[in-house]
């Protein structure tokens, strides 16, 4: 048997503008998921389409168990990171022979067949490569991830729908050009400006909250994201903002050492599940077996 685990991810900056062509930041975490591979004559359907869509697409027969760090539809890349530690364990296990960035593709690909074609493939990137990684189009570049990068995640525990929210993102923009797409050249600017600020805490904490404002103005958070944002900043971030597609989902916070525990607590208190972390950059990585 073959055990790989991949880490997950959130969105720095950048999200929904990014689809239009700007660019954004996406971060690996430590929180990971691990799956073991095993191969069997036998197949037994797993319960998740992304593990099954895997199987499928190597046309391959065998068992498999998971364990998961990350809580599942919450934003932080659960569903790629499950897709790239599973195809890891099948290229393992059956010695297929692919290299990591073939790994890469081949779970944007599941991404894309799973989610009806309308997969990004940041968040399987980033889980495949770990560190930070700049999104322009189809441009993908790995940036320095900073020093004593400090965060904590706050999940809303309000479940969301990325294709929806992306919907009407498109829907605003379709009616009111005028509005929103100087609402995505500042996201893009934003973005921009905090690649060359990841060393500035402070700064790049201010960064953070005029992109959630400007993600509020597209219609695109919601009252328990932020409440979460505004008791992290209250409790001591330098900044906070929602993570992803919005409309539910996660936040994060970026913190000193000597306040993460104390936003945390904050977070907690609005009723979220918090992680504290930090980057990843080892992305996916083989462990001791079972």
């Amino acid at each position: 048997m073959a055990t790989w685990s991949a880490p997950g991810k959130v969105f720095l900056f950048g999200e929904h503008a990014v689809v239009y062509g700007k660019p954004g930041i996406a971060m690996s975490i430590k929180p990971r998921v691990m799956v073991t591979v095993r191969h069997s004559r036998y197949f037994q359907r797993p319960n998740s389409p992304y593990i099954a869509e895997c199987f499928k697409l190597l046309d391959i027969k065998g068992s498999v168990y998971v364990r998961s760090q990350l809580p599942s539809a919450s934003g932080l890349g659960s569903s790629a990171a499950v897709t790239v530690a599973t195809l890891f364990a099948i290229n393992d296990e059956f010695q297929l022979g692919y290299s990591r960035a073939e790994v890469a593709e081949l779970a944007h690909e599941v991404e894309k067949i799973t989610q009806g074609g309308r997969a990004s493939a940041t968040d399987t990137y980033v889980s495949t490569f770990g560190g930070m990684v700049l999104i322009r189009g189809e441009e993908k570049r790995r940036l320095i991830p900073p020093q004593n990068l400090s965060i904590v995640i706050g999940n809303s525990m309000v479940s969301h729908n990325t294709s929806e929210m992306v919907r009407r993102v498109a829907e605003f923009r379709e009616h009111s050009p005028a509005v929103a797409n100087p609402i995505m050249d500042a996201i893009g600017a934003i973005t921009m400006e905090a690649m060359h600020n990841m060393e500035n805490h402070k700064e790049l904490g201010n960064l953070m909250n005029r992109n959630h404002a400007l993600l509020e103005a597209l219609g695109v958070s919601h009252p328990a994201l932020s409440n979460l944002v505004l008791a992290a900043r209250s409790a001591g971030a330098y900044g906070a903002k929602l993570s992803g597609a919005g409309g539910g989902g996660c936040i994060w916070a970026l913190c000193s050492k000597g306040s993460r525990n104390r936003v945390a607590n904050a977070l907690e208190d609005c009723d979220a599940k918090t992680i504290i972390t930090t980057i990843d950059t080892e992305g996916a990585r083989k462990e001791a077996d079972l």
